[in-house]
């Protein structure tokens, strides 16, 4: 298994792909690029259409399928504090600081191999 250390270039891997689905489980979300998979382990938020929305509040599930078939254009990333995803106007923003942390890890991602398949053979990052 790969572990990567520069967060950066996992977050680099999805510009310019689109979002293929938002899955929701019993304790995160998990944003699919028909490949690569970003798991929020703590309660992501962000903004889509000029509304900000904050998982699990009422409407936040409605808000974040939205997503779906979006393109990832841009991203910022402060290690203390969250995740940022820019898809043009929207943005999806993981919380990093600890309050927001549900246990020792905020988020995952998981590259793809070199079949296009999604695999920690193709890189894992952790948050």
């Amino acid at each position: 298994m790969n572990i990567a250390s520069d967060s950066d270039s996992g977050l680099q891997q999805l510009m310019g792909l689109e979002v293929s689905a938002v899955s929701f489980a019993r304790d995160y979300v998990e944003l699919h690029f028909d490949g690569p998979v970003l798991r929020a382990l703590s309660n992501p938020l962000g903004v889509y259409g000029g509304v900000e929305w904050h998982f699990p509040a009422p409407g936040s599930l409605d808000l974040m399928r939205c997503y779906i078939g979006k393109t990832a254009d841009g991203y910022d990333e402060d290690p203390e504090r969250r995740l940022a995803l820019h898809f043009g106007e929207h943005r999806f923003v993981i919380p990093l600081d600890d309050e927001s942390s549900m246990g020792p890890e905020s988020a995952h991602m998981v590259g793809v191999d070199e079949s296009g398949q999604t695999s920690v053979r193709g890189g894992m990052w952790i948050w």
